[in-house]
């Protein structure tokens, strides 16, 4: 027995003695014959005991867990002290109707002009269209719905007949979108729209609810076990809006890896470079936003799965505080990580669905107590001075832990940017325990998604999940109750270090990935892939290169998930291989207007930087 490690309380943590040290991962990098014998190994009774054992001992998790004394009390899901209310803000009404709040949202964004773009008079580089171009196309009879409806169609077909398969979509019925299509048309026809919204093709995950679709958790057994009979309440809310959907988008399976690689299937391509992943585990509705074929789509995020693809793909990704938007039909409903957050390719997009779909469930009203929902008014004059106003926190050694240093390079002079156009200031801190943070994270998502897939699995179903999927839940078993007290022991510390953070700055900033897109192995498209790195220990997810284990793509992503903080990806540019960067914004408790306001002012910084993806289509002219 090794000597027991005691902490002290998080109010007596010198932040001075705090140092900043890389992660190192120990664990193995697997695809085709050898992950399926691993597999079968590790899932042995008393063999593949020995081997998370190992495993966790070599990534000092029971050192953390079980031979460390932590003072604190567990906090089993996100608590929050009260905050002070934004500065330039426009409430919302959590009670009111979907559309009045995309009304209110609407009202909330600057001057746009939509005509000057249709006709190409608008000098710029390559942009998406935005949700306002849609409906401004649609009340000038330039374009109706269901035209953009055959031109979606004929992508997907084209999409079906890809060798190796990389679906966007895993549940499509070509005859709903039209008729959706037909009836929102009819709508334009007879001037009576329901909102900003009406006619916008969007994409869901497919671990949240959209009837008649199936929600597999892009599995292939899951919807037989739980079958869908209505809407999650994030796309009711939405439905009602007028928005079209298109279908239930790819994912990694049951969300428990951030690649987006999925042998069910096959694995969604990334955009910007067909032979790299998307990231995941939302990696359909990151890809088939980027590619230019729905306006937005809708995500879920309990460890970076919304952030991430959005990061990799170039398009902005909101992961909401905790409890903000109701999770009920959705398959990650009952943990205290996740989330659904809307994917769009710029900011005013993602605000017009976030308006939508907010609004917290009966039972988080009562237990976290949210503070009333509010978006930036970008066209207030005002506006600018609240952003002069903002403080932003650093913490450079880990800002600057990145795989290339392409991204703390163009992450950094984003930074400046803000500093010198906005007068924004930024603030060098400390984040302590980040280690601890990282474990705390793992136990959690991992014991709460074992709880929920456990009863379908005993019925044998298990065999039928993919490799790398089995290989996490191996993981998880070995978790005890005592490591998930211990974890949400350290979740109230790290919420402590955090909201002392917060006083002291507005906003933390750091790039949302410590890579970019990665090479999707030809060997892992058949039988998917671990590193244990990559998929096992998905909560430290690294990527190992010439046997070297380097930057990852989780290193910025946790803190937001374990202490339900909400965080935003925006893009700022490329690296070297034209490869997409993001920027990520991560506010205090029910901070999403500070950090909605500071993305919309990054996003006008990068404008000029924009580039097309590769694989893009232009289903609103047709071009």
């Amino acid at each position: 027995m090794g000597k027991k490690r005691v902490m002290v309380p998080a109010n007596e943590v010198d932040l001075t003695a705090v140092k900043y040290e890389p992660e190192t991962i120990q664990a193995p990098h697997l695809t085709g014959t050898s992950l399926k014998v691993f597999v079968n190994v590790v899932e042995a009774p008393l063999i593949g005991s020995m081997i998370t054992t190992s495993l966790k001992k070599k990534n000092n998790i029971i050192e953390m867990l079980q031979n460390t004394v932590i003072p604190e009390t567990p906090m089993f899901k996100p608590v929050f002290p009260p905050q002070d209310a934004e500065p330039c803000v426009v409430g919302l009404e959590e009670d009111g109707k979907p559309e009045d709040r995309v009304d209110l949202a609407l009202k909330c964004l600057p001057h746009f002009d939509a005509a000057s773009n249709w006709t190409g008079d608008s000098p710029t580089s390559f942009r998406y269209w935005k949700i306002r171009d849609y409906a401004y196309a649609y009340r000038s009879k330039l374009a109706t719905p269901s035209m953009v409806a055959e031109r979606f169609i004929s992508a997907m077909e084209e999409f079906s007949s890809k060798k190796p398969p990389a679906p966007l979509l895993i549940s499509f019925d070509a005859e709903e979108v039209r008729k959706q299509a037909a009836a929102s048309t009819q709508r334009f026809e007879e001037g009576n729209p329901l909102s900003i919204l009406d006619g916008i093709f969007v994409a869901i995950k497919d671990d949240i609810d959209c009837y008649p679709h199936p929600s597999k958790g892009a599995t292939t057994w899951y919807h037989e076990v739980r079958p869908v009979k209505k809407d999650a309440v994030s796309v009711s809310r939405l439905r009602g809006c007028g928005v079209i959907f298109v279908g239930k988008a790819n994912m990694h399976e049951l969300g428990l890896g951030t690649t987006g690689n999925n042998s069910n299937y096959g694995t969604t391509r990334n955009p910007h470079s067909p032979d790299r992943y998307t990231g995941g585990s939302s990696s359909g509705p990151a890809a088939i936003v980027a590619s230019g074929l729905c306006s937005a789509a809708l995500g879920t995020d309990g460890g970076g799965s919304v952030r991430i693809p959005s990061s990799l793909c170039g398009v902005v990704g909101l992961k909401t505080t905790y409890g903000r938007t109701d999770m009920k039909g959705s398959l990650c409903d009952a943990g205290t990580v996740e989330i659904i957050g809307p994917i769009a390719s710029n900011v005013e997009d993602v605000m017009l669905v976030y308006a939508a779909i907010l609004g917290s469930s009966p039972c988080d009203r009562i237990s976290l107590k949210p503070a009333p929902p509010c978006l930036p008014n970008l066209s207030s004059h005002e506006s600018s001075n609240a952003l002069g106003l903002l403080r932003l926190g650093k913490y450079t050694e880990w800002f600057n832990d990145v795989f290339s240093t392409d991204i703390s390079e163009t992450c950094g002079k984003i930074l400046n940017m803000l500093v010198e156009k906005h007068g924004c200031e930024t603030i060098e801190i400390v984040i302590p325990e980040l280690p601890e943070m990282r474990v705390a994270h793992i136990i959690s998502i991992g014991s709460e998604s074992l709880c929920s897939l456990t009863p379908h699995c005993e019925d044998g179903n298990d065999v039928k999940l993919t490799y790398d999927t089995r290989t996490n839940l191996a993981l998880f078993r070995s978790f005890t109750a005592s490591d998930y007290v211990a974890a949400q022991r350290l979740r109230r510390r790290i919420m402590y270090h955090h909201m002392e953070i917060f006083k002291k700055v507005d906003v933390i900033v750091t790039p949302t990935t410590g890579m970019t897109a990665p090479i999707i192995p030809l060997s892992a498209l058949k039988s998917g892939e671990t590193n244990m790195q990559v998929s096992a220990l998905f909560s430290w997810k690294y990527l190992c290169a010439s046997g070297l284990v380097s930057g990852n793509l989780m290193r910025f992503i946790i803190a937001a998930n374990l202490l339900g903080l909400p965080a935003i990806s925006v893009p700022v540019g490329y690296d070297k291989q034209g490869l997409p960067i993001g920027l990520q914004l991560i506010g205090p408790p029910w901070g999403e207007a500070s950090i909605l306001r500071l993305a919309a002012a990054v996003e006008e910084l990068c404008a000029d930087s924009k580039k097309k993806p590769l694989q893009f289509y232009d289903i609103l002219k047709g071009n």
